[in-house]
């Protein structure tokens, strides 16, 4: 610091002294040295003093900086010194925490050692008490230790062997099971590739009118045209008081399509008298015979069975007109044939030779009611009257177990045909014998104890049965729905499966006032 001021205070007495001879050498002469060394002199001191003052009051500054500095850091390492305070006392405590756990754990340790001893002394008493009251057993039965080893031995060997027993039976239930399973894919798998739409006829149909003048027509003076009618198609016409529609039945579905394309076009040409009458229907029946064979043709090209007699197209395409239970025969026939084929094939067997069988099997219902005899026995007449191979003879003959079956194709075409009619939706159950089948899983539901309530739901596909909680516990609702399911398929037939459902409710309700 007197370095600096002292080098400050000789530059402003240099600079003065310029200054001033400057002053001098530039024509102030007036003024003697005397007075411009004076001049310098104050100057110079007025100056030294300026710079003293300017340099205390940087020094003053710099001191209040560094002393607000220095009481900032008091302040930090007094936070400091307050936080290591705290941290201590935390440290304290849990010392003394971990001290009080220590001597408790002790405790605990000494308590564990004492009851260890205890139980030692126990179970060395237990021990001996054992190995009495065996000295007593001993003595008490007669057999020393390895007679009655050899026995327990022997009776341990067969309760294994009839463990051994119930596992073989077990095994070979699965095996059952498993080979069932596979059966059951390989019909399953040909179902799936093969499942055509039905169609459904009943015993009369109906044609419509465009007035109930056409009715009037339609009977003639003193029903002469609709004797003629009847007469010409073999069908009862019943014309009643329904307006609009003129009913036609018959059993013979041919003929009364027959009947039915008759009166639709009398009614449009208009002109019904008995000879019109007789035109209009020998026109319709050869119309009727090419869609009869026509149809006979497709069905044996859709199931691919080539070189058919054509008296077995026209038997097949009259199959065309007949239902059993609703279902379509002649798609019926196409169904089981594809069936068959995919089996056989399936089977390593002959698929065409199948295919044939299955398309054949129902060919009697065209002509049972011209020939005496049920429908298998009458198609296996046919068959044989036109040439058909021995094994499509068979299995039309045999597909209902009536006989013996003497060819695998025959029962081939027996499970092809109860896969095609008993599939969702081949065949509608009337209404009175769908009533029945859901009253009769009502009724056995209710049979058991403990039963309150049963409902047959989704069409008979489940029953739910409700049970009365008091009575029947969660184990014995299980034993039920078991013995409910067996006692449903030991006592009903039915199509596909029925979930048996049993729910056990129990309920507490209270009423806060």
């Amino acid at each position: 610091m007197p370095e600096a001021l002292f080098y400050l205070i000789a530059a402003v007495i240099g600079g003065a002294v310029g200054f001033f001879a400057k002053q001098l050498l530039l024509g102030s002469a007036f003024k003697n040295r005397d007075e411009i060394l004076r001049e310098a002199a104050r100057e110079a001191e007025n100056r030294i003093k300026s710079a003293e003052l300017t340099a205390k009051e940087e020094a003053l500054k710099r001191r209040e900086a560094g002393e607000k500095e220095l009481s900032g850091l008091r302040e930090e390492l007094r936070n400091e010194e307050r936080k290591l305070d705290k941290r201590e006392m935390a440290l304290t405590e849990l010392q003394d925490n971990i001290s009080k756990k220590e001597r408790m754990l002790e405790a605990t340790q000494n308590k564990l050692a004492e009851r260890s001893k205890v139980f030692d002394a126990r179970e060395r008493e237990l021990e001996k008490a054992i190995k009495q009251e065996q000295e007593e057993l001993y003595k008490i039965s007669g057999l020393d230790q390895k007679t009655a080893t050899d026995m327990l031995l022997t009776k341990l060997e067969q309760q294994l062997k009839s463990e051994t027993g119930a596992l073989i039976l077990k095994h070979e239930a699965q095996l059952k099971q498993e080979s069932e399973r596979l059966g059951r894919e390989i019909v399953g798998m040909a179902i799936q590739k093969y499942a055509s739409a039905h169609t459904s006829e009943t015993t009369v149909s109906t044609v419509d009118i465009p007035n109930d003048e056409m009715k009037g027509r339609i009977i003639g003076r003193e029903g002469r045209n609709i004797r003629a009618f009847e007469k010409a198609t073999g069908v009862d016409v019943i014309v009643d008081d329904t307006p609009g529609v003129v009913v036609v039945s018959a059993f013979d579905s041919v003929r009364r399509e027959t009947a039915k394309l008759s009166l639709i076009k009398l009614i449009q040409d208009g002109r019904i008298h008995p000879t019109r009458i007789d035109e209009i229907v020998l026109e319709t029946q050869r119309e009727m015979d090419e869609y009869i064979r026509r149809q006979g043709s497709e069905a044996a090209q859709e199931a691919t069975v080539p070189a058919l007699h054509e008296k077995l197209l026209d038997l097949m395409g009259r199959l065309h007109f007949r239902t059993s239970y609703s279902q379509n025969v002649l798609r019926h026939s196409i169904e089981v044939a594809h069936l068959t084929g995919l089996m056989a094939e399936q089977l390593g067997l002959d698929g065409r030779l199948a295919r044939r069988c299955g398309f054949l099997h129902d060919i009697g219902k065209a002509a049972d009611h011209e020939m005496e005899g049920g429908h298998p026995a009458v198609g296996a007449e046919l068959l044989k009257r036109y040439g058909e191979k021995p094994e499509v003879i068979h299995a039309a003959k045999g597909h209902h177990d009536d006989i013996r079956p003497e060819y695998i194709y025959t029962v081939l075409v027996a499970a092809a045909d109860a896969c095609s009619a008993s599939r969702p939706g081949a065949r509608r159950e009337t209404l009175e014998k769908y009533v029945r089948r859901l009253e009769e899983l009502e009724s056995i539901a209710c049979g058991f104890p403990g039963v309150e309530q049963a409902y047959a739901v989704q069409a008979g596909r489940e029953v739910r049965v409700i049970v009365n909680p008091r009575d029947v516990n969660d184990r014995e609702a299980a034993k039920l729905c078991r013995d409910l399911a067996t006692a449903i398929e030991t006592s009903m037939t039915y199509p596909g499966e029925v979930k048996v459902t049993v729910l056990r409710e129990t309920r507490v309700v209270e009423f806060a006032r």
